[in-house]
């Protein structure tokens, strides 16, 4: 019996894959080119998170959006972390579009919108950085149905980019 394979570390000895990824997140074999990695660590401001994930989604790359999403929720306060979370599943959803994987798609996208719904059904403060919550909520359901009824084949470039402030 061979030894299991040894996992990658980072300097804490915590679990990290080193590997390169695809544009989709997949990861490819050592060595291999893949795309730009978003830092693990990295934390910015709500709206340069914004900007950068809406960046990344236009790009065709909603797998790095998530980790920049993700990050953003991460570092949230509690006035806000539940919202940042949604919007991470919501990345999530698109990337299990862009795979073609339709039920992850789809419960990705209907989860991201229950936590968007239920955040502003709660919220003692504004949606961050100009977000359109409604305009995003409405995307990602249309999608889902869209998945669920037809098939993930017909997700669109545009389908997998919704504008996070609306129309750009």
């Amino acid at each position: 019996m061979s030894p299991a394979p040894r996992r990658d570390r980072d300097e804490q000895g915590r679990a990290r894959n080193s590997r390169p990824r695809d544009a989709a997140g997949r990861p490819l074999p050592h060595g291999a080119d893949g795309v730009e990695r978003v830092p693990e660590d990295l934390v910015l401001a709500p709206g340069e998170s914004v900007t950068e994930a809406q960046r990344l989604l236009d790009e065709g790359l909603p797998f790095q959006a998530h980790e920049v999403l993700e990050g953003a929720w991460k570092a949230a306060g509690p006035d806000t972390r539940e919202l940042w979370r949604a919007l991470a599943q919501l990345a999530v959803g698109l990337t299990h579009a862009q795979r073609g994987n339709a039920r992850g798609a789809v419960s990705l996208l209907r989860r991201g919108v229950a936590g968007i719904e239920e955040w502003e059904g709660s919220a003692t403060v504004p949606a961050p950085a100009g977000l359109d919550l409604a305009g995003l909520g409405r995307h990602a359901t249309t999608l889902a149905d869209h998945v669920q009824h037809d098939s993930v084949t017909t997700v669109t470039t545009a389908d997998l980019a919704p504008p996070l402030r609306g129309r750009h």
